[in-house]
């Protein structure tokens, strides 16, 4: 069966299953949360590259996370979660080892979370990714409503971010990608929290009557602002995200047809030189189209050479080309020749400026488009003499045979 039509299968099926039982509690473990967590599992997934079947397992994983919200109790909705995929897969006619990997990457997402292997490591990153986006504080504000409806009762402020704080600080990725991607956002989401409660504390601790109502307004509408700024920015982040992929996901590909000319003609080369090259002596009007053929291979060879060849670069940079935006560190070959503590102080300056760390990104994505069409034309190049080359050697063994033959 193929893994796109169960995939799609599953996603209508879940879809269902919110839609026939709403939830007027579940205003935060909802479609909408579940659809955000496959995304980020099949982000973390691309990045890693997994086997169709180890997808299959992590994207499973990810949209039935969350059904024991509905079909059983919040405290013990990952066991009723698990029992869905395993049904879910077992209806679609999957093996029982992919239904109780998708089951157990489910049961990783428990808190707190203990994953065992790869999978269930890119699921709880999937289902925890918002903790370290731009988007964790709308996230959280219906985390707490949500608490709150399930609770019947308010949660004051000062406790509700006391203890999301701690949560953050004790929660760690267990994936090197989420980690490195997520780390930084998450620590500034953890130093907004620290102001927030130190504010909030001071004014439980001294009120005080007579602040002007113009001065509350003000800021209210300081952080109206911030919230509109934020937003517009997981776009961006959106954008860089899915081109890199892409990027990525095009190079791999052109990798792979420059390997299947390599073997193709490597093939070829070496009948030819084993067999051919020995009848040559007794058919010497072959001579001239196995020339033909030997040169069309060798020359396709090294145009999917060059498309696959690395370029070694100095692997290095000043700290002057950092202060004017000249090194981009989001690629290997620019430090690979550096020290971890001169990296680590240019990664630092670009991480505390969101400007710099937008520029690294374009940089590293130009750089990646001028490799890909370096690749793909060398590629073409490659492909367009094998295609002609063999029209041109077939012609030649034809007319040498017809029209030259050799005479007993």
């Amino acid at each position: 069966m193929e893994i796109s039509s169960v995939l799609a299968a599953a996603q209508a099926y879940v879809t269902r299953q919110y839609e026939s039982h709403p939830d007027p509690v579940l205003v935060y473990h909802n479609l909408v949360h579940t659809s955000q967590v496959v995304q980020a599992a099949d982000q973390i997934s691309a990045y890693y590259r997994l086997s169709e079947a180890d997808h299959l397992i992590v994207m499973l994983a990810a949209w039935f996370h969350d059904m024991g919200y509905l079909e059983g109790e919040r405290s013990s909705h990952e066991s009723a979660g698990a029992d869905a995929v395993l049904a879910f897969a077992k209806a679609q006619g999957l093996s029982e080892a992919t239904g109780r990997a998708a089951a157990d990457c489910v049961l990783a997402t428990r808190m707190p979370q203990q994953p065992n292997n790869l999978l269930e490591q890119i699921v709880c990153d999937a289902d925890l990714f918002h903790l370290g986006s731009k988007e964790f504080s709308k996230r959280n504000k219906l985390m707490r409503t949500e608490a709150e409806l399930a609770m019947g009762k308010k949660i004051s402020s000062v406790e509700w971010t006391r203890t999301t704080i701690q949560f953050l600080e004790s929660h760690q990725y267990h994936t090197a990608y989420a980690r490195t991607l997520l780390n930084p956002q998450k620590e500034d989401n953890i130093e907004k929290l620290k102001i927030k409660l130190e504010e909030k504390q001071r004014e439980a601790m001294e009120e005080k009557p007579g602040i002007a109502k113009a001065e509350k307004k003000a800021e209210k509408v300081k952080e109206e602002k911030e919230e509109k700024g934020e937003k517009k920015k997981p776009g961006v982040e959106t954008m860089f995200r899915t081109t890199g992929t892409n990027h990525i996901r095009l190079s791999s590909m052109a990798d792979s047809k420059a390997n299947i000319m390599i073997s193709v003609n490597a093939i070829i080369i070496s009948v030819l030189l084993s067999v051919l090259l020995r009848k040559l002596e007794d058919y010497p009007n072959f001579i001239l189209p196995a020339v033909i053929f030997l040169g069309t291979s060798v020359t396709t060879i090294v145009f999917a050479v060059l498309a696959t060849r690395p370029n070694v670069t100095s692997g290095r940079f000043t700290e002057e080309d950092i202060k004017n935006k000249k090194a981009n560190l989001l690629f290997f070959g620019n430090f690979h020749q550096m020290s971890y503590p001169e990296y680590e102080e240019g990664m630092e300056t670009i991480i505390k400026n969101p400007d710099y760390l937008y520029s690294n990104m374009i940089h590293d994505i130009y750089n990646l488009g001028v490799v890909l069409g370096r690749k793909y034309r060398l590629l073409r190049l490659a492909y367009n003499t094998f295609m002609f080359g063999i029209v041109a050697s077939v012609i030649a063994f034809t007319v040498a045979a017809i029209f030259f033959p050799v005479k007993g």
